[in-house]
Formats: C-alpha cells, sequence, structure tokens
C-alpha cells in the first residue's frame, strides 16, 4: 500500500498547473484531497474528474492572501475528514520585470501569494498537527536553476525566504511535523500563475536560455516521492528537484 494511501492533504492552488497536477497524482494514489484556490469552477470540475475515476476529493474556494480563507480552508477539512495529514502549498505568481521599472503591485502580489501564503497556511494547519502529533509540509518553491536571473530579483527573494521559513519550521518540530522544499526549474506552470497579471515576454527569454521546462506532472511525482518518503531527501535541508530525466523538451 502506498505512503499516500487514506492521507488527508490539503493543496493550495489547485485550480491548475502544479497545484491540480499534485491534486490528481496524489488521489489516485488514495489521498483524500481536499482543493483550495479562487476559481471554483475549475476546483469543481477537478473535484468531479477525480471522484469519477474513484478518487475523493473535496474543494472550498481559498484566497490564500487572505487570512480568514486560510483559517476556513483548514477547518473545512477538519470537518471533512477529522484531520489533517498533509498541507501542499502551492499557490504562487511569477510576474517578472526590472527592478528599474519599480512594478511595485507586482511586487506585493508576490510578497502576498509566494510568501504571506505560505505563511498563513502554516499557521492555519500546524496547531491541528501539534495536536496530533504527526503532519507534513510541502512547501513548492520554483527558482530557476541557475540562481537569480535578470527580471526574477523578487520572485527569487519570495521563493528563498520560503526555504529560509521551511528550514526554520524544520528546526523547531523535528520528529513531529516533517517539512519538505520542493523546488522544480522554471514549469510549464509558471506560465499560467500570474492570472491576475498581463504576460510577460522576459518569462519567455529565461526559458529560451534555459532551453528546457519542468512539466507540472513531473512537479507532482516529486511531490509525491516527497510524501511518501522516499530516498531523495537531503537530512538539513529536505528539497526535491524533478529528476533531468523528467524534463520536457522547450
Amino acid at each position: 500500500m502506498s505512503a499516500i494511501q487514506e492521507k488527508v492533504v490539503l493543496i493550495t492552488g489547485a485550480s491548475g498547473g502544479i497545484g491540480a497536477a499534485a491534486a490528481r497524482l496524489l488521489a489516485r494514489r488514495g489521498a483524500k484531497v481536499v482543493l483550495g484556490a479562487r476559481r471554483t469552477d475549475r476546483l469543481e470540475a477537478l473535484a468531479e474528474e477525480i471522484t469519477a475515476a474513484g478518487g475523493s476529493a473535496s474543494f472550498q474556494r481559498l484566497d490564500v492572501t487572505y487570512r480568514p480563507d486560510v483559517e476556513a480552508f483548514a477547518e473545512f477539512a477538519l470537518e471533512t475528514h477529522d484531520r489533517i495529514d498533509v498541507l501542499v502549498n502551492a499557490a504562487g505568481v511569477m510576474p517578472l520585470s526590472p527592478l528599474w521599472a519599480r512594478k511595485v503591485d507586482e511586487w506585493e502580489l508576490m510578497l502576498d501569494v509566494n510568501l504571506r501564503g505560505v505563511l498563513l497556511g502554516i499557521a492555519a494547519v500546524l496547531p491541528t498537527m501539534q495536536e496530533q502529533g504527526w503532519g507534513h509540509i510541502v512547501n513548492v518553491a520554483p527558482v530557476p536553476a541557475q540562481g537569480v536571473s535578470p527580471n526574477s530579483a523578487v520572485y527569487c527573494g519570495t521563493q528563498y525566504a520560503v526555504d529560509a521559513i521551511s528550514e526554520g519550521l524544520r528546526q523547531e518540530h523535528a520528529g513531529k511535523v516533517r517539512v519538505t522544499v520542493v523546488r522544480p526549474d522554471v514549469s510549464e506552470a509558471d506560465r499560467t500563475l500570474a492570472d491576475r497579471i498581463a504576460a510577460c515576454s522576459s518569462f519567455e527569454r529565461m526559458v529560451t536560455r534555459r532551453r528546457i521546462v519542468v512539466p507540472a506532472e513531473a512537479v507532482a511525482r516529486s511531490i509525491a516521492g516527497a510524501i511518501e518518503g522516499g530516498s531523495i531527501s537531503a537530512p538539513r535541508r529536505p528539497a526535491w528537484r524533478p529528476r533531468p530525466a523528467e524534463h520536457a523538451a522547450f
């Protein structure tokens, strides 16, 4: 039996991209997935798809930047399943621009979604996990493999902050709450993450330079592997990347 079987897994950003791919895969492996995102029409369609295939899925509208929404999302999962085994923080936005452009609204959006959203998710589930004596928080923090690149300074800063928060959480709750950071390179999902902003041509330039794109399904497999507690994990800084063989040519 898979270690994922019967686990109650909350997934933010589940209406598309990495979150939706993770929901499908984890449900196929027997998880009871609880889906959260702002686009309820997509959540409903995904939940119907999963249940039609024999899986277990429920959903609730979720704005990860709004504390009452995040708390209600965790409460909904508890009311539905009486426990929370795993939280997958997969919501994120990736507007790209040079710092000199001073797109402060986009900076604030990234701070709110990519960083504040992760912190609010942790705050919402941590009391339950502490009371249970177990739990697993998986933070998805995509960063270009070559490090910070032009036009991505603020975005990369939010992801490095998630890395630091995850490490601190892991140290504080060693033995009770597992913490994993999944660090894919630029993924297909990043094209649709920023649905509230205009598409940015600098993303194309960055991807062209990399010449590869990581499929959302490959990131989902890394998330599943982390939950199953596979062998690819660094003891001090648990970080997963999709293997090169899972990369698709661009």
